[in-house]
This record gives structure tokens, sequence and C-alpha cells, in this order.
């Protein structure tokens, strides 16, 4: 039989799958254009294109959420029990990001504190940390100070308050239980490409930073041993947030109980 569905439903029904790919593509390619940008300092090009792909990541999540199509039920029905945020988004990842928000915050905020307050050979402040090596004074970057944090807590500033709207509108809005998880997973998903992204970048900059010589000392062999595992951690955070961008399928926390239950 010939299908008789017309081309223009078809592509509504995957309207937010299309705006999900694609803003995960525009953000590649976005970062691709501003990694290769002519600058002389090549870790600015690398925040400003680690940025510009988390940003892009959440709004496409956001033009899909816009995009997809509400279930018309015939009868409409109303729960007494209030919906809450929380019960719609990844209950083991969702507060597994929230702490990884609140080290990157934590990280940008004692490196900005701790960063040179000095011009650098550039003529820029906030770019490289000072310490003393061999009794002379040593600039060991980049460091992820003011210089270079500017633009990741700006695009944290942005992108939290918009999702977290966007949390709330799912939650209090129409659509089934299942499509509700599916989308604030998505927008979950969203912000931690956004948030790990960050963490990553920042990690690298502070092992780098650390280990180019051995001026660093003690201090900073302890400081390389604290991060890395909150390097790794990002990375499988990272992976996760990842693949539920590109296709978002939230399990119900009952059926997995229910599962568990009777396979024990």
């Amino acid at each position: 039989m010939l299908d008789t569905v017309p081309l223009q439903s078809r592509f509504l029904d995957h309207a937010d799958h299309y705006a999900r790919w694609s803003g995960l593509a525009i953000g590649i390619v976005s970062a691709q254009q501003l990694v290769t940008m002519e600058s002389d300092d090549i870790t600015m090009p690398l925040v400003f294109a680690i940025t510009a792909f988390g940003l892009c990541a959440v709004g496409g999540v956001m033009l899909g959420d816009a995009l997809t199509l509400r279930p018309q039920e015939a009868v409409r029905t109303a729960s007494l029990a209030p919906r809450l945020v929380r019960d719609q988004v990844p209950p083991r990842m969702a507060p597994l990001l929230i702490v990884q928000a609140a080290s990157l915050v934590a990280l940008l905020v004692i490196c900005a504190v701790t960063a040179s307050s000095g011009s650098d050979r550039t003529g820029r402040a906030g770019r490289v940390i000072t310490v003393t090596c061999e009794g002379m004074g040593a600039s060991l970057g980049p460091w992820p100070g003011l210089y270079y944090s500017g633009p990741m807590f700006a695009a944290l500033a942005v992108a939290t308050p918009v999702c977290v709207w966007a949390l709330r509108r799912i939650a209090h809005g129409p659509g089934d239980d299942q499509q509700r998880r599916d989308r604030a997973w998505a927008i979950t998903g969203a912000w931690g490409l956004l948030v790990s992204s960050q963490v990553l970048l920042v990690v690298l900059m502070i092992f780098v930073a650390l280990t180019e010589n051995a001026c660093a000392g003690p201090l900073g062999a302890a400081t390389v041993v604290v991060i890395c595992p909150l390097g790794l951690l990002s990375l499988f955070t990272f992976g996760w947030s990842l693949v539920t961008v590109v296709a978002p399928r939230a399990v119900d926390d009952k059926a997995v109980a229910d599962w568990t239950f009777d396979h024990e």
C-alpha cells in the first residue's frame, strides 16, 4: 500500500529529533570554526569552541522541545498529586550533574582568586598563576582565571535558568508521563553537555599548567591528584549527556523497580 501519511505530518512527528541533531551539528561546526580562528592565545579559541558547542546543544534541545507535538487525548484527566521537576529528570544523573556544576563553579572561583593579578607577557591579567620556583617567580599557564572563565560563567548563567524554566514548564504542562520524562531527560542531557565539557576543559587547563614543569611543588601535585577523578567523571557524564540528547528515552523508575523485584 502507498504511504498515505503526509510528508509534513511525518516531519512534525520527528521535528524535535531534527532540532536536537541540528543543534549538535551546528555546535560542532561552530566549535571547529572557533578553534581554527587566528589568535595569539591558543587557549581562548578552545574556550569559545567548548562554550559554543554547549550552548548550541542547549538551544537545539530547547527548539526541539518547542516543536514536540503534544498527544491529543479524547478525555483529559487530572491528577490530584502535584507533578514535581525531580520526578521528571534522571534520578541518578541529575544530582550528579548538579554536583559537577557546583564543582565547576568552585574550581572557577578558586582559579580566579589564585590567578596572577599582574599582566603577563601579552599584557593580559588572569591567565597564569605565579609560583616560586628555586627562589624565583615563575608563571604557570594557561590558568583558568577570570580571563578564561568569563565565557564559561556567562554560558552557565544563561543556560541554567533557561533549562530550569523549561523543566518546570514540562513538569506542569500537558503530555503523558513518558513524553514528559523524555523531554526532561533531553534538556538535562543538553545542560550536562555544557557542564561536563567545561569541567573537562578546566581540569585539562589546570593539569597542563601544574605539570608543565616541576615548579608546582607538592601542593600542585596534590591538586592534580584531586582533579583527575573529576575529569574522568566528566568524561563519563559527557558521554551519557551526548547519548541522551541524541536519543532520549527515559526509563520508568517503577518499571525498573518491578523488573528488579521480579528477578531477585
